[in-house]
């Protein structure tokens, strides 16, 4: 059987990007609007400030009005709400995100439930979580959606197929069955305490790794020709002292390579996807904004 096709996610959110850019200029031609993007970032994580600086470049390069706000680490809680509040209430702003993991002395849930779910750029919200889970429009977290953009790319016809997700997170493994079984397939949700995991996630057609755990599907885990989407991004330790540790996905890539018919690469697969979608929604809420056409 030859190697499985590669899904390159720089190539695809590149072209989605060049779209996106072409609507922004449409959005401002039009309507005289540019779409707003907000940025808020509590203290100084390293992982952190680099998706902050991507998310940063990528809005800018789309023509996007781009804001950035940083904040010590050991804001308080009540700052960042009132940071949140002021996005709330700016008109340049129409979608905004505040970017995890937060300092402990800040609760993700109460930030996440004060922002307005029709400036929810990450989709977080429990309205737009709500919204998806019934089938209704609302703003998609945008890994997922980059997900489904991938997995469009290998597959024509998603009706009727099996799919299993693993992981149950509300930003990821759940919305991600959710926008499976929109396209009519049979989902099943598994996670780490699953049962007998490797032979569910032999059944699917196609395979959705976000369990956070490096290399833990194997290439015997999967179905011949299936559609393999890894979520994970985990560095092992070094193997020298003083250098970094590789980047691996959820799937143990090179044995993988080998059954699928589909997948994506760690790193450059599912990771640039997000943060096109990210711009992606922001674009939506900007248009629904100006009244236009979602």
């Amino acid at each position: 059987m030859p190697e499985a096709r590669i899904l390159d996610g720089k190539a695809a959110a590149a072209a989605l990007r060049l779209q996106i850019a072409a609507e922004a200029a449409r959005l401002k031609a039009r309507h005289g609007i540019v779409p707003g993007i907000a940025m808020v970032l509590v203290g100084d994580d390293p992982a952190s400030q680099v998706y902050v600086r991507s998310k940063t470049r990528a809005a800018g390069e789309a023509g996007f009005h781009v804001r950035d706000i940083v904040l010590a680490a050991d804001a308080p809680e009540a700052d960042v709400l009132a940071q949140v509040a002021a996005l709330n209430a700016d008109p340049q702003v129409h979608g905004f995100l505040v970017q995890l993991p937060l300092p402990p002395q800040v609760d993700p849930e109460r930030v996440i439930d004060a922002i307005d779910p029709a400036k929810d750029a990450d989709g977080f919200h429990v309205v737009n979580a709500g919204r998806l889970a019934m089938g209704r429009d609302g703003v998609v977290p945008a890994t997922p959606l980059g997900c489904m953009h991938l997995i469009r790319r290998a597959r024509a016809e998603l009706a009727g197929l099996e799919a299993v997700v693993i992981g149950r997170s509300n930003t990821v493994g759940k919305p991600m069955a959710q926008l499976l079984l929109r396209e009519h397939c049979t989902v099943t949700i598994a996670h780490s305490r699953t049962r007998g995991l490797a032979d569910i996630a032999r059944r699917a057609d196609v395979l959705v790794a976000a369990v956070g755990r490096p290399e833990i599907v194997r290439g015997d885990w999967i179905k011949p020709g299936a559609t393999v989407i890894d979520v994970g991004i985990n560095r092992l330790p070094p193997e020298t002292p003083g250098e970094k540790g590789r980047l691996v996905g959820d799937v143990a890539f090179a044995e993988a390579v080998a059954v699928a018919g589909a997948i994506t690469p760690v790193p450059g697969g599912v990771g640039p996807m997000t943060i096109a979608c990210l711009l992606q929604n922001t674009l939506l809420l900007a248009r629904r904004s100006a009244g236009a056409a979602a």
